[in-house]
């Protein structure tokens, strides 16, 4: 009987949010994997970064059946990578074996997703590197999707590396200090971040917490927030309909 609930709940709220302007792009922090591991007492923690992959399958998917156009997944952030090695290990062990399986199982063909990784690529061991590489070159023509997935990434090394490519371009083109401070704006240095994109109009945080501990905090400026209280590996279909529900009822102003 609950099962029947939920679908009929799941139909209206999509025939609700169905025809009405929906974000072009989505930003997911995907919170609470291991919080998720601990709650169900599962015997390894891996477990938690597995199902929260399959997880991630379903909201591509459910992406896809709305029309939205990129989405940025935060997998690991540049502060994640001083947890404790083997931790760090087991989510690039799930992040390469993922990717992989996206790429050969032809869910990215499928859903036409072009897969682009941003962070701190250096910072990560060469065999995640050449994963990440991988399922970048295997759907570089895929056009439907663009699908950011932020491994080693950090909000304020983003920023960071921004401004450094904005000066040694500027040097390397033998300008004056005076023309690179004169040229120095948001627009100049928009092209130099990692999704050198548009904007995320929607993101959305599960498992509870309630901040962007980093994420996106350039693009972030006029995203709208939607904070989500279950953990990622039991966000259901309802719960991300009723973010882009919220999305929908509320009035973009831009700072206007």
């Amino acid at each position: 009987m609950k099962g029947i609930l939920y679908k009929l709940y799941e139909r209206r709220l999509l025939a609700e949010v169905a025809g009405r302007p929906m974000p072009q792009h989505l930003g997911l922090i995907q919170d609470g994997h291991r919080r998720y591991a601990r709650t169900k007492r599962l015997s390894d923690l891996t477990e938690g970064y597995n199902l929260g992959a399959a997880k991630t399958e379903q909201v591509l998917a459910w992406c896809g059946q709305l029309g939205i156009r990129q989405i940025t997944l935060w997998w690991l952030s540049t502060e994640n990578l001083a947890r404790d090695p083997d931790d760090v290990a087991a989510v690039l062990n799930v992040i390469e074996q993922k990717l992989d399986d996206w790429v050969q199982g032809g869910l990215t063909e499928r859903l036409g997703i072009q897969i682009r990784p941003i962070g701190k690529l250096d910072l990560l061991p060469a065999h995640a590197v050449k994963a990440l590489q991988r399922a970048e070159s295997a759907t570089r023509d895929f056009q439907r999707v663009v699908l950011n997935v932020g491994v080693g990434y950090g909000g304020r090394q983003e920023i960071v590396d921004a401004v450094k490519g904005y000066l040694q371009d500027s040097f390397a083109r033998g300008h004056s200090p005076e023309d690179v401070l004169g040229n120095f704006s948001p627009d100049a240095i928009d092209k130099y971040l990692y999704t050198n994109g548009p904007d995320p109009d929607l993101i959305i945080r599960t498992s509870g917490e309630v901040r962007l501990s980093g994420f996106m905090l350039w693009q972030s400026a006029f995203s709208e927030y939607y904070f989500c209280d279950v953990h990622w590996p039991e966000f259901r279909k309802i719960d991300f309909l009723r973010a882009i529900r919220s999305y929908q009822q509320r009035q973009r102003r831009f700072g206007k």
